[in-house]
């Protein structure tokens, strides 16, 4: 009797648990975290954009350790970023699957730069991104990128 009555106890304790403390928001709302910082780079500003960062995210890029994300701002992706006419995405796709307050991401895509010398970079690229759920938000605590030359398809190939 003793064993039902303390199942009983922990089952009604479950149940007065606020169902957001068991379950953070919708994991699909993390491409919309995704989606800001995408956009930020393609406008070249990346004002506001350290919101969407834990602040000791760890930033890897192309088999380079870039620290957190205000050293990855102010001593690589900034500095890149002024050097650009342009930066475009194209062919994105992105998958998002969590457990609890984490969330892993993983993108693929194509981008275009278009240096201030005129000069195109024509790249497809693949990151992974891993999320936390906190203050009611999702916030990038590890994000890796990479990126190649694309391939070069056979004429009639896929």
């Amino acid at each position: 009797m003793g064993r039902l009555k303390i199942t009983a106890i922990a089952l009604v304790m479950l149940m007065a648990v606020p169902a957001q403390a068991i379950e953070p928001a919708d994991y699909q709302s993390v491409a919309a975290t995704l989606a800001q910082y995408k956009s930020a780079m393609e406008k070249r500003d990346l004002t506001g954009v350290e919101a969407l960062f834990s602040p000791d995210a760890e930033i890897f890029e192309t088999g380079g350790i870039e620290g957190n994300f205000a050293h990855y701002r102010d001593h690589h992706l900034g500095p890149e970023l002024k050097e650009f006419k342009s930066f475009t995405f194209r062919n994105y796709k992105i998958s998002v699957r969590g457990e609890g307050d984490v969330a892993i991401a993983t993108e693929t895509y194509s981008f275009s730069i278009v240096l201030a010398s005129g000069e195109t970079i024509e790249r497809d690229g693949v990151a992974t991104s891993a999320l936390k759920w906190a203050d009611g938000k999702w916030q990038i605590v590890n994000l890796h990128s990479s990126s190649r030359k694309p391939k070069v398809r056979p004429a009639g190939g896929t």
